[in-house]
């Protein structure tokens, strides 16, 4: 009978990556630095003094375990892409892990009662046995990219016995550390499946996807499952809407901080289809009121003073904020794919009864800022792109506050899904119900 383990909310406790894994990412990256035992003692009792607890934990979880030493040997010489061995300093595998240990002592974490509670009810729930399993067939799948790459005999196999006989988490965290220090190309498929596993994991996103040598597919600016809620222009509205975009720095480092956001996607993904956006507003036919009325009913932008703050003053004129907004889209896609042309994804006018449908449905709120624009947002979508249009209008609506009725909300998802939206991007977007 599978057994049912509680296992730690990490997201909520780390930003990165974290424990084991993380110490020998630090170890990786010291390529011209000395990494004697007294520095990398040094480097552990840091980190366990930086509040990485998990790093102790770890370290014991392989010491109590029936691993072999040559099977600690090979995971420890993987994950650290050989820049340090124990047995160079004449030190056995397991006498060198009780020293880490010693300078990470056990540390249980105090909570306060409502928190440890909210914690609790979050924390992860996996079957043992279906975790192993999961964790198992993708270094399996791995295997032959493995044993190309990673300069450990026996790494496949020794990585298994962790995750069957230790640790699942451990044992995919090693794992993933190991196909970074030695670049192991992953496949976009299987990159998704590990997402999913650190997600189940509760890991911090960037603790499965940073450093990752994951074979992208082309951009595609005609993508539309991002995981990752809005994107495009909704995206750029949001962002600057209210005036929270001023702790995040300038106008210029916000847009770059956006057209830059796509880490769990191919490089520029998220550039190319803002930038298909821009471009299909600014080579429309609509006129220079309609464009502006748009983005600041869109960002709710539609009371600026830029004479009482300076700052707000960046898109006076919305056809040059769009061309500036344009610039910083091909200049990220000249870094992340030099060789990427851009282009226009077919629209989908094949949807442009239906979203207009909504449009008008729309209108007859009593909100009215939504029944100004609506004239705007109909010639988007039977001038410009449907796709478009329906985008926009869950972003008005979404911003504006406008109650939605349940029957409206799923034909809005039935759209979404007809459209290729991930159902993360709805639920981000999705306007509130109707009391």
């Amino acid at each position: 009978m599978s057994t049912e383990r509680m296992r730690e909310l990490y997201y909520f406790d780390y930003a990165q990556d974290f424990g084991l894994s993380s110490f020998a990412g630090t170890l990786c990256s010291r390529t011209t630095l000395r990494t004697d035992v007294p520095v990398v003692l040094a480097l552990a009792g840091a980190q366990a003094d930086d509040e990485d607890y998990q790093l102790g934990r770890d370290v014991r979880l392989l010491l109590d375990s029936p691993l072999p030493d040559e099977v600690l040997h090979a995971v420890w010489l993987a994950a650290v892409r050989r820049c340090f061995d124990p047995a160079d300093e004449g030190t056995g595998i397991r006498c060198w892990l009780r020293r880490v240990a010693e300078v990470c002592p056990p540390f249980t974490q105090e909570r306060e009662m409502a928190e440890a509670e909210v914690l609790d009810e979050a924390r992860p729930a996996v079957p043992e046995e279906e975790l192993r399993g999961t964790v198992a067939a993708e270094i399996e799948s791995a295997a032959a990219a493995l044993r190309r790459a990673v300069a450990v005999p026996d790494i496949v196999p020794a990585l298994l016995r962790v995750v069957r006989e230790a640790d699942a988490d451990l044992g995919f965290r090693l794992f993933l550390r190991a196909a970074k220090a030695y670049s192991v190309p992953i496949g976009k498929e299987a990159y998704d499946r590990l997402l999913g596993i650190g997600e189940l994991l509760a890991h911090p996103l960037v603790a499965v996807h940073d450093g990752l040598n994951v074979r992208w597919p082309p951009v595609d600016p005609g993508r539309r499952d991002f995981d990752l809620g809005r994107f495009g222009l909704p995206v750029l509205a949001s962002v600057f809407h209210g005036t929270d975009w001023k702790y995040q720095g300038t106008v210029a480092e916000n847009i770059r901080s956006l057209v830059g956001s796509d880490a769990v996607s191919a490089p520029g993904s998220y550039a190319a289809v803002l930038l298909e956006d821009v471009r299909r507003l600014l080579d429309s036919a609509l006129s220079d009121e309609a464009v502006t009325a748009l983005w600041r009913t869109a960002s709710r932008r539609l009371y600026v003073d830029a004479a009482f703050d300076a700052d707000e003053g960046f898109d006076a004129d919305t056809r040059a904020w769009l061309e500036r907004v344009a610039r910083a889209c091909r200049e990220r896609l000249k870094e992340a794919d030099p060789v990427y042309v851009p282009y226009l994804s077919p629209a989908r006018t094949d949807l442009a009864g239906a979203v207009l449908r909504e449009v008008r449905e729309a209108a007859r709120t009593d909100v009215a800022e939504v029944r100004d624009v609506a004239r705007v947002l109909e010639d988007v979508v039977t001038t410009v792109d449907p796709d478009l249009g329906f985008r926009l209008l869950l972003q008005i609506l979404f911003t504006h506050d406008v109650p939605v009725p349940e029957a409206r909300r799923d034909r809005y998802r039935a759209l979404a899904e007809r459209l290729g939206f991930s159902p993360d991007h709805v639920d981000d977007q999705m306007p509130r119900r109707t009391d």
